[in-house]
């Protein structure tokens, strides 16, 4: 007969754990690989990998990261680990249940379509999917509670047994929903329900009651903890100050529980995007490797919206600068764009991306180092700073605006997919040793296809004073590569005039607004001032950067050129060069 006492070092000897500080909890009936068989049921143990990521081993499907357990629903979450570019490919091809698990979540049909089409916001159907694509087949994933009469005649089933994760928000259960299953599509995510004889409902039962779940080896049985019943009779004032301390303590465990909870899901979806680039991201690093790159965080060499830069070395004696993220900013977003967009490419005038730390909630980018800062101390140091005004001299304000446009371009035109930047402003050009400049910052790009001429965004993305009209407002055209074409026009404004083009709607309306000012200047014939005597040579090259820039800043994007226009305009005669028209609404005068 088992005892209070028994049942109480089950508990003592078997604690609950986890691979670290904040991941999902393993407590019966799980265990860890290195807890004794008796603290988990059969066939139910987990292990912890290197990265300290809770690892399930799947007899059929291999090594899993488990990304969440619920007890109470009894399903556990996992990602297969692995190289697969189309892990929903390994997904239909392998037998997923065993004699504990079987696959759980909403049912959904996969179907082979002989033509492309494009399902509405309210249909249950997320797709193409690409990697099961080709020229002649377009597979779709469709809700099997999802009328069929949404697809086109030509879809043919190809398996009807899949299952997509449910999703818990707020306690309740999410069906099919084009965001899980696109999720299932490009990380291979999928649940699974657990079920073992004798012990499976006990357990359920008591995670349901909020009493932990035991098992007594005795009688090969599940039990419920006890609850504590200690009854003491205290003054009303104790009582008084003990429910508030207590509050207190509640209050405190619940913002720290959600607060792991909200990390974890960064985690996840950083570690979910890493497993993804797998094969073509740049170098990992540990935390503790970071911090002798850096030197334990000891030359700090500035401040940003995402976190702290700091100067660093490689063990082979590179110079890097390395930018510690801080978790509360982005969700793990500009973390994921920095590595999905410079991670994969190279190119003269784009900043390396040379290494990243993913590691719980610390990230951390490390870039090639740029020994002459940004473009903006330069620009707004003219006046007052003769070192700047020698080094910003027409001659090299051409080269700077030529590289910046051919990295643009690249950016554009160069890679698989193009990438808008959302982001070109002085700050974010680099400047190399022979002050090449290099663009950086990608925490707020996004990738579309080369054949995407408009491109769907849920808020206006950049800085005050670079961002394109069309971001602000559908009325002035639609978002597309062009918007990083204003904002380089901007830069080319504010690089020959040493001043801020400040959006003159929110300014003094006795300031002068570059734009229009240099408007009228080139229009009139009148020359460029400097705070030097310069040539001819050097006024042509000025009046060159002046319409190339107010092309680029046409508050009407059909009037912009492409950057590989901008680039040929740069390169080519003064007098090739057409005047462009008066690039905004109205004076503000």
């Amino acid at each position: 007969m088992a005892t209070a006492s028994s049942d109480e070092s089950f508990f003592q000897n078997c604690p609950a754990s986890n691979c670290r500080e904040g991941g999902p909890e393993i407590r019966f009936p799980f265990r860890l690989e290195t807890s004794p068989p008796s603290c988990g049921a059969p066939g139910m143990k987990l292990r912890c990998s290197k990265e300290a990521d809770t690892i399930l081993v799947h007899p059929n499907l291999g090594l899993c990261k488990v990304i969440a357990i619920e007890y109470r629903y009894r399903f556990i979450d996992v990602i297969p680990l692995g190289a697969s570019k189309c892990p929903l490919q390994k997904i239909i091809s392998t037998n997923l249940s065993t004699d504990v698990y079987r696959p759980y979540g909403d049912y959904a049909t996969l179907v082979s379509c002989s033509t492309e089409f494009r399902p509405r916001n309210q249909d249950r159907v997320a797709g193409p999917i690409s990697c099961l694509s080709n020229t002649s087949q377009f597979p779709y994933l469709v809700s099997s509670f999802q009328p069929m009469d949404v697809i086109p005649l030509d879809c043919m089933v190809v398996s009807n047994d899949l299952r997509i994760p449910y999703v818990l928000n707020n306690e309740r259960i999410v069906l099919f929903n084009n965001e899980t299953a696109e999720v299932t599509i490009a990380f291979g995510k999928m649940s699974f329900r657990w079920s073992v004889p004798n012990i499976t409902n006990v357990c359920q039962d008591c995670e349901i009651g909020g009493r932990p779940c035991g098992f007594r080896s005795e009688t090969r049985q599940a039990f419920c903890k006890k609850h504590r019943s200690h009854v003491k009779v205290i003054a009303a004032t104790s009582s008084v100050a003990m429910i508030l301390f207590a509050s207190v303590i509640v209050a405190a465990a619940l913002y720290l529980a959600l607060k792991s909870r909200y990390n974890e899901e960064i985690h996840l979806k950083v570690e979910m995007f890493l497993n993804t680039y797998s094969t073509s991201k740049p170098t990992r690093y540990t935390f503790s490797e970071v911090k002798k790159i850096t030197r334990r965080f000891n030359n700090k060499l500035g401040q940003g919206g995402f976190g702290s830069v700091y100067k660093g070395e490689l063990s082979n004696g590179v110079p890097v600068a390395v930018k510690v993220l801080e978790n509360s900013k982005g969700e793990g977003q500009e973390f994921i764009n920095e590595i999905a967009t410079i991670g994969t490419i190279h190119h003269a005038n784009v900043v390396r991306l040379l290494g990243f730390c993913s590691e719980g909630s610390r990230r951390a980018l490390i870039y090639e180092f740029m020994p002459n800062a940004s473009l903006e101390k330069y620009i707004f140091s003219q006046a007052s700073d003769t070192f700047c005004q020698e080094k910003l001299i027409p001659n090299r304000m051409l080269e700077i605006a030529t590289g910046i446009a051919k990295g643009i371009e690249y950016l554009h035109q160069g890679c698989k997919q193009r990438i808008l930047h959302f982001d070109i402003k002085p700050s974010n050009i680099l400047l190399d040793y022979s002050f090449k400049p290099k663009i950086s910052d990608f925490g707020l790009a996004k990738l579309c296809a080369k054949d995407q001429s408009i491109v769907t965004l849920t808020a206006a993305r950049g800085t005050m004073g670079y961002i394109a009209p069309e971001l602000y407002s559908r009325n002035f055209g639609t978002v597309s590569y062009k918007s990083d074409v204003y904002s380089f026009g901007m830069v080319v404004l504010e690089m020959m005039s040493g001043q801020s083009s400040s959006d003159p709607q929110t300014e003094n309306k006795n300031d002068v607004y570059i734009p229009e000012w240099v408007y009228e200047k080139i229009i009139t014939g009148q020359e460029l001032e400097l705070s030097r005597e310069i040539t001819q040579g050097e006024k042509d090259i000025m009046r060159k950067l002046a319409i190339v820039a107010l092309w680029c800043i046409q508050w009407n994007p059909v009037n912009r050129p492409s950057m590989t226009k901008v680039v040929n305009m740069l390169t080519d005669s003064l007098q090739s060069l057409k005047l462009p028209p008066k690039p905004f609404v109205s004076s503000f005068g």
